[in-house]
């Protein structure tokens, strides 16, 4: 019976961690559109963008605050509240042809994303520390999962003409139809460990006690640099391809697709390998196969040398962010320091890779990368810290 509830609760988390994966994906797949109808140029649709950027942030800072007032059932309900209000709200912003409502409701989509994810990263840790085994890389598989189904399924909807508020009604029927069965089944193991834990203060004083461990400091640099890897992907890896390697629209997106493809696998089968080759081998793999791929995309001349590298690079980020989540989350104070190691993740994710573009613009996006290089080598001399466990005292 213990079993099957222990199945239940993982699965949940998976399907928790789907959504906001699908969610992104669905309304970035339909970005074309709504730039036409907002009338928008490509300088204001940036700024429009960075509304999700905005409620990430916010998100991302406010969440380790409110799990600790509210607990992880709480916040999940409010991320996933504020998730099905943003679509709501870009449907009639949409409908209005109003920048502004648009901006609101990627702001309040980015906010609920970010809830979500904070709140699955404390949870898995804590689920995994109670079955002993790894499934972090798997909840973050379901993430890249979600991503890969939503942006098939906007493209097939916009190939086919479907309505855009069609399309994200039918994304709020789905989110509501999985969000009602997995909260039913979602874990509560950080929130127990917290209470047996006792009171240990604000939780602005516990992150600066937190913070001035140094293992976990170690392993912030290593979510930093990760973070930054898969984020420089996602933002420039296309327009990549095309100004630095000299490929077609159509073949970098397909280079893009590698990469995907790369991180989604990568994650699946990253609890077995962990399982079998512990965090730390695992953790200096990726950053070695990340490493590795970011070099030949940098310097090699060779454009499909360079797009087969991507694969690597896919491969070896994918494991980063999840592995160094759980690392952060051995011994006491689990939910703080995992909080803590999410946030630096998401701020390297979501901030880190626009400041790369100034570099383009005056090197060339190819020696843009070399920071995200640097950073990556850096992460595989610090890997170690990932493999130091605290004791929960």
């Amino acid at each position: 019976m213990q079993q099957r509830q222990l199945l239940r609760e993982k699965w949940a988390i998976y399907g928790l961690m789907f959504l906001p994966g699908f969610t992104w994906a669905s309304w970035v797949s339909r970005t074309p559109f709504m730039r036409d109808l907002l009338h928008a140029s490509t300088e204001v649709m940036g700024l429009i963008l960075f509304g999700f950027s905005c409620g990430s942030m916010l998100g991302v800072v406010l969440a380790g605050r409110l799990i600790m007032q509210w607990g992880t059932r709480s916040v999940m309900r409010k991320g996933l509240l504020l998730l099905l209000c943003g679509l709501i709200v870009m449907c009639v912003g949409l409908a209005l042809q109003s920048q502004y409502g648009v901006f609101t409701s990627l702001a309040l989509l980015g906010g609920g994303t970010a809830l979500i994810d904070v709140v699955i990263n404390v949870e898995g840790a804590a689920f995994e520390r109670h079955i002993g085994r790894s499934i972090m890389t798997v909840i973050h598989g379901f993430f890249s999962l979600g991503t890969l189904v939503g942006a098939i399924s906007g493209l097939a909807a916009t190939a086919a003409g479907i309505d855009i508020n069609w399309h994200f009604t039918a994304v709020l029927l789905i989110i509501i139809t999985v969000a009602s069965v997995a909260l039913r089944h979602l874990p509560a193991f950080s929130d127990s460990e917290r209470h047996e834990q006792g009171n240990r203060g604000s939780f602005i004083s516990q992150v600066k006690n937190e913070l001035r461990d140094r293992q976990l400091l170690i392993l912030g640099v290593v979510i930093l640099a990760m973070a930054l890897a898969e984020g420089s992907a996602n933002d420039w890896l296309p327009l990549l391809m095309i100004d630095g390697h000299n490929l077609t629209p159509t073949e970098s997106t397909l280079v893009y697709a590698g990469f995907t493809a790369g991180m989604t696998s990568g994650r699946f089968l990253g609890g077995y390998v962990v399982d079998r080759l512990g965090r730390v081998g695992v953790l200096r793999i990726s950053a070695f196969s990340a490493a590795f791929g970011l070099s030949l995309v940098i310097f090699s001349n060779n454009e499909w040398l360079a797009a087969a590298a991507v694969l690597f690079w896919g491969i070896g980020a994918s494991l980063g962010f999840p592995l160094t989540v759980s690392a952060a989350g051995d011994g006491a104070n689990s939910a703080v320091r995992v909080t803590i190691a999410a946030t630096l993740g998401y701020m390297a994710f979501l901030v880190g890779p626009p400041g790369l573009g100034f570099i383009g613009q005056h090197a060339g996006l190819r020696m843009a990368m070399l920071p995200v290089l640097a950073m990556v080598l850096l992460a595989l001399l610090c890997a170690g810290a990932a493999g130091n466990k605290r004791r929960a005292g």
